[in-house]
């Protein structure tokens, strides 16, 4: 405990200098907006704790505000409950209830989030997708994001925009993931405790202060674990807060995240060893005992300001900091990022038009260094400047038409300054071309039971660092940011009183510049590009509220996600072989999850959760195959009420009830080095059981 302690201590320090200016910028910037004409403020823009129906839920993506069922594109949002639908200590429980995404989790440390195809090529983290928190950045220089890192019972809400229209919200190709603190106007507070199988523990403490113009809330979580496997320890502390001020004509908040986390790295499993010993960590990692530290910071704060009855203007200074440290059997990194950025929004409303016209613009510098038996191999320090502006144009030329109209124009330069003299000045600059990232999208309400869709869109993703250089460490002059097209249609459909509710799209992904993570060796990657791809899928989104009727013994709901999809190399030739039409590997070819809640009675809910994921291919050749596998989780939950605001709740579960024995993570392409397999598996958890018990007061 002294431990964290002095480890939280020191992230204060270091950021409090930057967390000072932010905050004074901040206060001293333009007098903040509240809604006018759609553009909502923060506390209703947010969406409550409980669940609510599929047309009453207000998301803002695309820097706006709308109720879900108007929104001109595709986008699925989670509310407290849904993202709580499971043991609450792992984000892939919930994220993988969406059609479209998947969410592999090899442990609490390694984990790969891939929306429509975009990012499975990744081996050990997410890329391709950017994350943020209450629209504050969390995705790192080297283009990572680990959401996972924040407590599921620090989350209000989640929308998840998929596809390369999430250009909006910076260079995110597969999409984007928009996390959101809970919003609560009145004082309180909420106490959780789970246990569960490998002695993993999770306690979450969080509470609000609030005045008729001030919020605060805060929430400080701590999650431990054995782990399945060997070398599988993890612990994770954090601590999130929120503050908030909102007057007639202006409005402030800001948000702090600070982390620290220590995972040891089982790492992955050749065929043999996955099948027979699922609970062995890779014989190399174990040897040393392998991990990963890090400690995190993340500081922002949005100030909003009414200029007129028709125009408003909303700021965001944000900054964060991060230190990691990985001790690796070929040799250890030492990496550090850091960023700072500012995005400001200028909009004007009108009774058929809203106008919004922006600028993002973030600086970020992202530090590693490569040692063994104390001896540095490598250091270097690469810094990148982005700047977006970007404009939208909504019209309603009817009440039932919504027209969306944007576009971004996106500057991205960086420089490598080579640290380490042995091999050389491998230092150097690269600027890319401009990159303009247009989207059209329209909404269309034939009444209360039909809405329709379709948009059009460009987006683009980076190569990360590591994908920057070639193997020997110099900057490759040829490395292109990969683009796509995405061109999607649906519609959203409710029957019997909204009782039934349907929503389904089709999408078609044109992507050229395919950016590869190319495995040299055991420890060297570098990046390529590799002509184009096509992704198509459906997906389909079903609830359930036919039997929440007086006649049937309580409430029964049910939601049904289904995802089909195909990805295609079209041209593409890796060393000579060509693979077109190969299926891109790592994504499974179909995904279903089926969720079941019944309430016999106000206090009593027992539900279960069905989820299939389809047969995946293991390497660009598609000479190895991954069958599907299916699993069964069941929960069971009890609230007794205290008092008139206070309330305490019981709950326990089982995971994997059938006991099914599949890879939860796959390493795609992967090596066997020397004599070795290829290690391609990572074990998921065999049958599990958890129970926890929750205070509210």
């Amino acid at each position: 405990m002294s431990e964290l302690i002095h480890h939280l201590v020191k992230m204060l320090i270091k950021f409090a200098s930057i967390w000072f200016l932010v905050l004074s910028s901040g206060f001293f910037s333009f007098r903040v907006l509240h809604a006018q004409n759609g553009e909502l403020p923060f506390a209703a823009a947010q969406a409550s704790d409980t669940s609510v129906l599929l047309d009453s839920i207000t998301v803002q993506g695309f820097r706006l505000s709308h109720q879900e069922r108007s929104f001109p594109g595709s986008i699925s949002v989670l509310t407290a409950n849904a993202i709580r639908s499971g043991d609450g200590t792992n984000m892939a429980t919930a994220l993988n209830t969406l059609p479209g995404l998947s969410m592999q989790s090899g442990t609490y440390a390694t984990n790969r989030i891939v929306i429509r195809g975009m990012g499975s090529r990744t081996p050990y983290n997410t890329n391709r997708i950017r994350t943020y928190l209450n629209d504050l950045p969390l995705t790192t220089a080297d283009g990572v994001s680990s959401p996972e890192e924040i407590d599921l019972h620090s989350l209000g809400r989640i929308e998840v925009i998929k596809g390369p229209s999430s250009a909006l919200y910076g260079s995110g190709l597969g999409g984007s993931i928009q996390l959101f603190t809970p919003v609560k106007w009145h004082n309180g507070g909420n106490f959780s405790l789970n246990y569960g199988s490998y002695n993993t523990l999770k306690t979450n403490l969080s509470g609000s202060l609030s005045t008729e113009s001030t919020n605060l809330w805060a929430s400080l979580s701590r999650l431990q674990s054995d782990g399945y496997r060997d070398n599988n320890a993890y612990n994770r502390t954090a601590l999130l807060t929120t503050a908030q001020w909102k007057k007639r004509t202006w409005s402030v908040k800001s948000t702090i995240l600070l982390t620290d986390v220590k995972g040891e790295i089982p790492s992955s499993l050749g065929k043999t060893q996955f099948e027979n010993e699922p609970k062995a960590a890779a014989s190399n990692w174990l040897a040393i005992r392998g991990y990963r530290q890090s400690q995190k910071v993340l500081a922002g704060i949005t100030v909003v300001n009414i200029l007129s009855s028709r125009l408003n203007n909303q700021l965001t200074l944000h900054g964060k900091w991060s230190n990691s440290f990985e001790k690796r059997p070929f040799n250890n990194l030492t990496d550090q990022n850091s960023s700072a950025g500012l995005r400001n929004k200028l909009g004007y409303y009108r009774q058929k038009t809203d106008w919004i016209l922006g600028i993002d613009w973030i600086a970020e510098q992202y530090g590693w260094k490569l040692d063994k038996d104390e001896m540095l191999l490598n250091e270097n320090m690469e810094s990148r400047i982005q700047l977006s502006i970007f404009g939208i144009v909504n019209y309603r030329p009817v009440s039932r038409l919504h027209i969306s109209i944007a576009a971004t124009l996106n500057s991205i330069r960086f420089k490598l300054n080579d640290r380490y003299a042995a091999n050389g000045n491998q230092s150097a600059e690269r600027t890319f071309p401009l990159m303009a990232s247009p989207r059209i999208g329209f909404n269309y309400d034939f009444g209360e039971n039909l809405v329709v869709y379709a948009s059009v869109g460009h987006g683009f993703s980076m190569p990360s660092p590591e994908e920057t250089l070639l193997p020997e460490g110099d900057v490759n002059p040829d490395i292109k940011p990969e683009q796509g097209m995405q061109y999607e249609v649906g519609s959203r459909l409710s029957f019997f009183n909204q009782a039934f509710e349907v929503d389904a799209g089709f999408y078609w992904i044109e992507l050229h510049d395919l950016l590869l993570t190319k495995r040299i060796s055991e420890d060297i990657f570098t990046g390529m590009n590799a002509g184009r791809t096509r992704h198509q899928g459906l997906e389909i989104l079903l609830r359930n509220r036919l039997f929440d009727y007086s006649h049937f013994p309580g409430r029964l709901h049910s939601t049904l996600s289904y995802a089909l999809l195909r990805n295609r190399f079209i041209d593409f030739t890796d060393d000579g072989n060509s693979r077109d039409g190969k299926t891109l590997p790592g994504i499974p070819e179909q995904t279903l999850q089926l969720q079941l809640a019944w309430n016999p009675s106000g206090s009593v809910k027992l539900s279960t959760a069905l989820h299939y994921s389809g047969d995946q291919y293991l390497d660009d050749a598609n000479s190895l195959k991954y069958g599907g596998y299916f699993l069964i989780n069941l929960k069971a939950s009890v609230q007794l009420p205290l008092r008139k605001t206070a309330g305490l709740s019981f709950y326990a579960g089982i995971n994997n009830l059938s006991n099914s024995h599949y890879a939860s993570m796959l390493v795609v392409n992967a090596i066997g080095f020397g004599n070795n397999e290829a290690r391609y598996y990572y074990p998921g958890l065999p049958r599990n059981m958890y129970a926890g018990i929750e205070v509210k007061f």
